[in-house]
């Protein structure tokens, strides 16, 4: 079956437009008018017939993407709208047609006869796991309209802390490109210019002086060879991280790191309990929901012990005793799980857990980012001042014989 770009109108006489997919222009036609449309333009869509024809590999969104879907269409449903009509009117909302297309073909295959969870699960780059998990279980308790509400909260809220993590690093990172980029300058252009005069003087010269030289004439001749080796091995090391093995160990290494692993712990520790509260609220059953929050992992190593976490959970262990197994949870939160579990309150007090623990991230990303900006101003003045030392120790020198 193809798509098929269309302009229809319905009874009132206003104009929808869409895609739609069919055996032919005609078949369109007659599935428009079995809608109660009234076509007016039915072409083939090359990009979505393409897309469809290639798998799921082009088709994915972005959180800034799937937020406002998400929060659209819970807006509409909550509102009496029917399913289908509901993801029409957000495809035709959106103002990027790659979204259009794919959620006009998500509402294809809901005219097919999937429920909205399976029509999901078809583009698992789109909609991750926890997406069509939560949507399955408001399905089945009817209330999809405030599930949907809850994963656009959610999903914004995760948009957000991410968008702070990087808006932190910014500085940072352009004060790094930046040093990098004059001490770079100052050794491959200016010190070789400056030195040249001592060198045609004859006099012996320092041993800073020396070593400078060196260094400069070495990136001036060998610049673009380091530069292709590091670039090799970028490419290597992408490579290896692709082999779950060698990506172990690598995660491993990580969390040995000392600040840097209790970063990782805690960000993996906020997203797990964020994401098992929302699953929580929306029915999933537990072993289910902490499958779904072990996927969301990002250190490999971690997500291992959340999967043995849901293990021991089907076995018949409580949630605390199978975090405490595992060791990745800070004490907080566990004592948190806890009380939650003993009051019958698990999904409240998971967020709870999750909402300190982001603040606590957020609060040591700041120190960390806090640090690292004067840290790095001294770096490169230290830097500055070794050229500077090792360009003027000679200048003195020739007074010294000059006198």
């Amino acid at each position: 079956m193809a798509w098929f770009d269309y302009q229809a109108q319905d009874a009132s006489g206003r104009r929808h437009r869409g895609q739609e997919q069919a055996q032919s222009a005609r078949h369109a036609r007659q599935r428009l008018r079995e809608r109660g449309l009234l076509p007016i333009d039915v072409k083939p869509s090359i990009s979505l017939s393409i897309g469809w024809a290639g798998g799921q590999r082009g088709r994915w969104l972005r959180s800034g993407e799937l937020t406002p879907l998400t929060l659209q269409l819970s807006t509409l449903i909550q509102a009496g709208l029917p399913l289908e009509e509901a993801l029409q009117v957000v495809a035709a909302q959106s103002e990027k047609p790659r979204v259009s297309h794919l959620v006009t073909a998500v509402a294809t295959r809901i005219s097919e006869g999937h429920d909205l969870a399976s029509a999901l699960s078809a583009f698992p780059r789109a909609f991750p796991a926890l997406f069509c998990a939560t949507i399955a279980a408001g399905e089945r308790s009817g209330h999809l309209g405030v599930v949907l509400e809850q994963l656009a909260e959610y999903t914004e809220g995760r948009q957000q802390s991410r968008q702070k993590i990087q808006l932190a690093l910014v500085y940072p990172m352009i004060l790094f490109c930046a040093s990098l980029t004059i001490v770079s300058f100052l050794l491959g252009f200016v010190v070789p210019d400056v030195v040249k005069v001592f060198i045609d003087s004859g006099q012996p010269l320092p041993a800073l002086t020396e070593g400078l030289i060196a260094l400069s004439s070495g990136l001036r001749r060998y610049g673009l060879l380091l530069l292709v080796i590091l670039m090799a091995l970028m490419g290597v090391g992408y490579w290896a991280l692709r082999r779950p093995a060698l990506r172990g160990r690598f995660h491993d290494g990580l969390l040995c790191i000392p600040v840097l692993g209790k970063v990782l712990r805690a960000t993996d520790a906020a997203r797990f309990a964020s994401t098992l509260a929302i699953l929580g609220k929306s029915a999933v059953p537990l072993v289910d929901a902490l499958h779904i929050s072990a996927a969301v992992i990002g250190n490999q190593s971690i997500r291992k012990r959340m999967q043995d976490v849901a293990r021991r959970v089907r076995e018949g262990q409580t949630l605390t005793r199978s975090l405490e197994h595992g060791g990745d949870i800070p004490p907080l939160m566990l004592h948190m799980i806890a009380s939650g579990e003993r009051a019958g309150e698990l999904d409240r007090m998971l967020e709870r857990a999750a909402q300190q623990q982001e603040k606590t991230l957020a609060a040591s990303i700041a120190l960390m980012v806090s640090l690292f900006e004067p840290a790095m101003l001294v770096l490169m003045g230290g830097v500055v001042l070794l050229i500077v030392m090792a360009i003027l120790m000679p200048i003195l020198n020739l007074n010294q014989l000059v006198n």
